[in-house]
């Protein structure tokens, strides 16, 4: 089994030459073989003007506008045997990966941008935490290293280089903006991790860490510590974050390969994705 890549980094400048070369595709080797064995799935949730955007404060809003498409043409007097749009989004729209530069623990990673990362990290094993009841029970609950242990004694060890996502269904809110976000006077509600299990996790070695909730961070996690402890000590150790999930209630809590590839944006700090899962067939 091979991945394919393409050569040109999405928004960097281009000699004619480099046009030449940017959508002529290399062949990387992928590590994970015997996929044949395998049915794939979409784990995504549509990035449009119609979903939620990530909500910030308002000083860090600068900038941010709303996901559009705009219709180039369509078979008509602008392109009549064609048709083609141009996008308007944010790097962190929709279902999105996160790079290491995303957050300032990050920054420093020459290999920490989505044009720079290593793909092969990309494709790996991936283990599903079911606290969908907790979640819809507590919409502030916090996973914590007991709950991961306990997850753990029944599926088993959780290994270094695979991805491990929080199953809280939450994507069942996905055309709700005001569900899935959730917010209050207090701030955003939303589950998530504690600080002390995302360093549990990385210290297994983890590639990174998935949620179906607007962010990798629970709702209010900007009063812990450190604040915003998934985006902090993720990025800080060189993982990777994935957000807005969906279908996790498809996936087996252990034995399925997860493909997250985001787009190759020069000094990209994420992308948004169409994450994709390969089950285990029956």
């Amino acid at each position: 089994m091979s991945s394919v890549i393409c050569r040109g980094a999405v928004g960097t400048p281009a000699t004619q030459g480099d046009r030449d070369e940017f959508c002529d595709s290399a062949v990387e080797p992928c590590r994970h073989a015997g996929f044949g064995r395998y049915r794939g799935g979409g784990l995504l949730r549509h990035a449009g003007p119609r979903h939620a955007a990530v909500e910030t404060p308002p000083r860090t809003r600068q900038g941010h506008a709303e996901d559009r498409a705009h219709k180039i043409s369509e078979y008509d007097q602008d392109g009549p045997f064609w048709a083609w749009n141009w996008l308007k989004l944010g790097e962190h729209s929709g279902t999105h990966f996160d790079a290491p530069h995303h957050w300032i623990t990050g920054k420093d990673y020459p290999d920490g941008y989505t044009d720079t990362l290593d793909v092969q990290r990309l494709v790996a094993p991936v283990n599903v935490l079911d606290f969908s009841r907790e979640c819809a029970e507590n919409n502030d609950f916090l996973l914590t290293v007991d709950h991961v242990k306990a997850w753990e004694a029944e599926h088993g060890e959780i290994g270094a280089g695979e991805w491990v996502v929080l199953r809280s269904d939450w994507d069942r809110f996905a055309d709700d903006e005001d569900r899935f976000l959730n917010a209050d006077e207090n701030g955003p509600h939303t589950p998530g991790p504690t600080a002390e299990t995302v360093a549990y996790l990385i210290d297994k070695g983890i590639v990174g860490w998935g949620s179906q909730c607007i962010g990798t961070d629970a709702g209010m996690a900007g009063g812990m510590e450190p604040p915003f402890p998934a985006h902090n000590l993720l990025h800080k150790n060189n993982r990777f974050g994935l957000a807005s999930l969906a279908n996790l209630d498809k996936l087996p809590a252990r034995g399925a390969i997860l493909v997250a590839a985001p787009l190759k944006i020069a000094s990209g700090t994420g992308s948004p994705i169409r994450a994709l899962a390969l089950v285990p067939k029956a």
